[in-house]
């Protein structure tokens, strides 16, 4: 599954400290680490004595990890190691986390080096717990999971799945995603607390036949960049997606559409409760009608000549423009070949939007189909700017920035 919406930057000086612990599935906290390095944040290792059974040490270190701690009594330990990410770190993050180790956090022991750093350490607490299901779902197991978040651990439960023993249940490491995500909002500012978002995004796709239709390239990445963006940030998101497939959050509700007429009907029953509005979504503006009876058109019976005939669609930006209420933002985009600035700042006006964001389309590193974008962006107050390249969850960022009030 691809996490190019998940990957953000721009976290240089934030510290995350992993805990590993003994289960089969340590290894996954190696690619894991690597996302968070990449995001900036440096890493710290500890790992239990039975996690060292299961991946070694040197394979932390050798990836970039520092420290990578595993014996409390080492004597580079001596100098408080059981202490250090409590004075260092600003996210603590158990991953994977055994039934063992839940049951330590949950009554304050500290017998090991991981569950005493973790009883000193007053920040964000993660746990991402793996399992067989049968330890997962006993009643003690249970019950220690539910004193931890309710203490204010950030619980990421487990997957559902086939295990390393055979059998299947829940108990299997959640995904990346989940885990990454989960951490790099643990250390995001929330200026986007309590606002309540909608983000359209994708293509939408017009049938005019039982098997073809009338689309574009758009891959929905933009939007998904901005929704995970505002999620990081803290707002409640909501997503009215076109026919692309992207992997968001529990707490993010997608509702999937595939015409322009469907994505106008979700996009204006979800307006109204909500506080800001990004339309990224590549709607189309025209929608042909279906072939008569519903079938598959033959070209042998055309007589050379097209059967298709375009209406217009409505027009989703320009009826949440009119519907806006005092204190509502709109945020609009456009892709454009010519006239970019003269098209956006049209587009600003005549659809009632409070910014607009403009895309060139038909370059390498922009618009459809490209990991990375070019912009200018206007507000309806006469702010500008122009973005060169940058990757598109960079440019989310920047837009969420530019948007949300001072």
């Amino acid at each position: 599954m691809s996490h190019a919406h998940c990957d953000f930057t721009g976290y240089h000086g934030r510290r995350v400290h992993f805990g590993v612990t003994g289960s089969i599935a340590a290894f996954k906290t190696l690619s894991l680490m690597r996302r968070i390095l990449a995001s900036g944040a440096s890493v710290g290792i500890t790992l239990t004595e039975a996690a060292t059974r299961f991946v070694t040490p040197l394979s932390f270190e050798a990836l970039g990890a520092d420290p990578v701690q595993y014996d409390m009594f080492a004597p580079e330990a001596a100098h408080f190691a059981h202490l250090a990410p409590a004075q260092a770190a600003d996210v603590y993050a158990v991953v994977p986390a055994t039934a063992n180790t839940l049951a330590k956090l949950a009554h304050g022991l500290a017998d090991d080096l991981l569950s005493c750093q973790v009883l000193a350490f007053e920040g964000p607490l993660l746990l991402a717990p793996a399992m067989n299901p049968r330890l997962w779902r006993a009643a003690a197991t249970q019950a220690n999971w539910n004193t931890l978040v309710s203490r204010g651990a950030v619980g990421i439960a487990p997957d559902c799945g086939e295990m390393a023993c055979g059998e299947s249940g829940q108990g299997r490491l959640a995904e990346d995603n989940a885990i990454v995500t989960a951490i790099l909002k643990a250390l995001t500012s929330q200026d986007m607390a309590g606002k309540r978002v909608l983000v359209s995004l994708g293509p939408t796709r017009e049938y005019f036949d039982a098997a073809r239709f009338w689309s574009n390239p758009s891959t929905g990445l933009m939007g998904a960049c901005l929704a995970m963006a505002a999620w990081l940030r803290g707002a409640a998101v909501t997503v009215v997606s076109g026919p692309v497939s992207w992997w968001f959050p529990a707490d993010i509700p997608v509702v999937s559409v595939t015409s322009a007429a469907q994505m106008y009907e979700a996009c204006l029953e979800v307006w109204p409760q909500s506080d800001m509005g990004v339309m990224t979504a590549a709607v189309a503006d025209f929608s042909p009608l279906p072939h008569p009876g519903g079938g598959k058109f033959k070209k042998e019976t055309a007589n050379g000549q097209s059967p298709l005939v375009f209406l217009p669609t409505r027009d989703i930006l320009q009826a949440m423009g009119e519907a806006k209420r005092a204190g509502q933002i709109l945020v609009g985009f456009c892709a454009e070949t010519d006239d970019l600035a003269a098209n956006a700042q049209g587009k600003l006006t005549r659809k009632h939007c409070d910014v607009i964001v403009a895309n060139p389309i038909g370059r390498p590193e922009s618009g459809f189909a490209s990991p990375r974008n070019e912009a200018m962006i206007f507000s309806a107050t006469g702010r500008q700017e122009t973005w060169e390249s940058l990757a598109k969850t960079e440019m989310a960022w920047k837009i969420w920035d530019f948007t949300i009030p001072s």
